[in-house]
C-alpha cells in the first residue's frame, strides 16, 4: 500500500520543540517534492513548508519562518520539520504530502499521510 505517515507530534510547551517525520511506505520520496501543512481547529489548512526532491530548494510560510526547518534523508525515505520556539498559534494536525513534479509546484499532491497532532500548550 502507497502511503505517506507522519510521526512525532505531541503535546510541547510555549517555546519547546518537536521533529516531525514523514515516511513514504510501498514507494521511494526520492523523485518527490514534500510540503507540511496544517489545520486547526475552524480553520483552512495551511502550507508550512516545502522541499524539492534534491533537497536544494525549499519554502517557508512567513509565519514559521526562522524558527522551522524541513530536510530530508532520501537514504532514509523520511523528510523531517524540525519545529523551534513552539507558539500556541502553531497547534494544528500537520500533515505532509507527496507532489511527483519534484519541485515544489504547490499545485496538487499525490499522497497525503493522515496527520499528527501538535499542541503548544502550557
Amino acid at each position: 500500500q502507497l502511503q505517506l505517515v507522519e510521526s512525532g507530534g505531541g503535546l510541547v510547551q510555549p517555546g519547546g520543540s518537536l521533529r516531525l517525520s514523514c515516511t513514504a511506505s510501498g514507494f521511494t520520496l526520492d523523485y518527490y517534492a514534500i510540503a507540511w501543512f496544517r489545520q486547526a481547529p475552524g480553520k483552512e489548512r495551511e502550507g508550512v513548508s516545502c522541499i524539492s526532491n534534491s533537497g536544494g530548494s525549499t519554502n517557508y510560510a512567513d509565519s514559521v519562518k526562522g524558527r522551522f526547518t524541513i530536510s530530508r534523508d532520501n537514504a532514509k525515505n523520511t523528510v523531517y520539520l524540525q519545529m523551534n520556539n513552539l507558539k500556541p498559534e502553531d497547534t494544528a494536525v500537520y500533515y505532509c504530502a507527496a507532489d511527483r513534479r519534484g519541485y515544489c509546484s504547490g499545485l496538487s499532491y499525490d499522497y497525503w499521510g493522515q496527520g499528527t497532532q501538535v499542541t503548544v500548550s502550557s
